[in-house]
């Protein structure tokens, strides 16, 4: 729909062409009307109202040009120029004429006092001074005519902005589409894995827990547009909800902090922004371990901006042999390039003494989620 609405606005908006021929009759009369009293030509006022007639008539004539020339935007621009300035001459000689019988044949006595102004039985004459007139005209015509060329130049060029700039958005909707929906088939892959567990080791009802818990994800998780934002108070919500699933797995190991101030509640993040990092936590601190394990999510605000921590305190943080832990601090990586650019940035390692920590950095928009 919008590319069939942008072909039938292609060229000058007839607005845009309406107020620069208007422009341009404007300065051509008071140039006229300037030359013509510095001169000092009697009937100052009765060649004003034939000026004004002429001007008016050369409104409509010059806009006529514009709907002749409309008629070749669609043409090659070399096409275009030719054409602007080849259909400047007859329109041009037009003006010419009603130009002379305004002021040479129309009662010309009244501004030529004691005299019968120009015969039109001179026919050498009166040709002579249609083409002089003409080809002053045609200049000033054909100056309108590039200022329409340029303006549709412009006209043109504004328009593929616009439609570059749609296909990039869709591009990083595509992109953020698809780096959110990464997230989902490995969740879902990790739960399935742990709940097979359960089932295998005969714990009916920790595994029908798991499967509530993991319905009211799923329903929450899926709710929602992949392109919008969700306030942070709901996306720590489905972490609790996934926390949920994985204490059925790990219910003596498995304790979580969350420490966020009120203010931050309703700041606006990418939803499903810390599932990787909270996967990552349950997989390299907590399942690794037979030690009990927290898993701490905070934050705190830093000016205009907002700092997320994911941090555990397990004994075997991930190395650099662990590939599905870059993956996913790869998503992370990418979602918030392509949701803020230069302000999101994440930032992880190993904690001092052990465990391992990934901290966000984004900025805090309160509104539009």
């Amino acid at each position: 729909m919008n590319d069939l609405r942008e072909d039938s606005d292609r060229g000058v908006a007839p607005a845009v062409a309406l107020y620069s021929i208007l422009g341009f009759w404007f300065f051509y009369t008071v140039i006229v009307s300037l030359r013509a009293a510095v001169i000092g030509f009697d009937a100052q006022w009765e060649l004003a109202a034939r000026r004004m007639v002429v001007a008016t008539i050369g409104i409509i004539v010059t806009w006529v040009l514009y709907l002749t020339l409309r008629r070749f935007d669609e043409k090659p621009l070399a096409v275009r120029i030719v054409a602007a300035f080849s259909l400047a001459a007859p329109f041009a000689l037009c003006m010419a004429v009603a130009n002379y019988y305004i002021f040479n044949v129309y009662d010309p006595v009244t501004i030529f006092p004691g005299g019968e102004g120009e015969k039109m039985e001179d026919a050498a004459y009166f040709v002579i001074g249609i083409v002089e007139d003409a080809i002053s005209r045609y200049f000033f015509l054909a100056a309108w005519a590039g200022l329409y060329l340029a303006l549709s130049y412009a006209s043109e060029a504004h328009r593929t902005e616009r439609r570059a700039a749609r296909l990039e958005r869709a591009a990083q909707q595509a992109e953020l589409r698809s780096l959110r929906y990464q997230v989902n088939p490995h969740f879902l892959f990790n739960t399935l894995n742990s709940l097979s567990t359960l089932v295998m080791r005969n714990r009916p009802d920790e595994a029908e827990k798991m499967i509530m818990s993991l319905s009211n994800f799923y329903r929450t998780s899926l709710t929602g547009d992949p392109l919008d934002d969700v306030p942070l108070e709901e996306e720590v919500h489905l972490q609790k909800l996934y926390l949920d699933i994985e204490a059925v797995r790990f219910p003596d190991r498995l304790t979580t902090i969350v420490d966020i101030p009120d203010p931050l509640l309703n700041a606006c993040v990418p939803g499903l922004i810390l599932q990787p990092l909270v996967e990552n936590a349950i997989k390299y601190g907590v399942s690794r371990t037979r030690a009990p394990v927290t898993i701490t999510i905070t934050a705190r605000e830093d000016g205009d901006l907002m700092h997320i921590a994911v941090s555990d305190d397990g004994d075997n943080p991930p190395g650099e042999g662990d590939a599905g832990s870059g993956i996913g601090l790869a998503n992370v990586r990418d979602r918030l390039g392509a949701r803020f650019g230069d302000q999101g940035r994440i930032v992880y390692g190993p904690r001092e003494g052990k465990g391992f920590s990934v901290l966000l950095t984004l900025p805090i928009i309160r509104r539009g989620c």
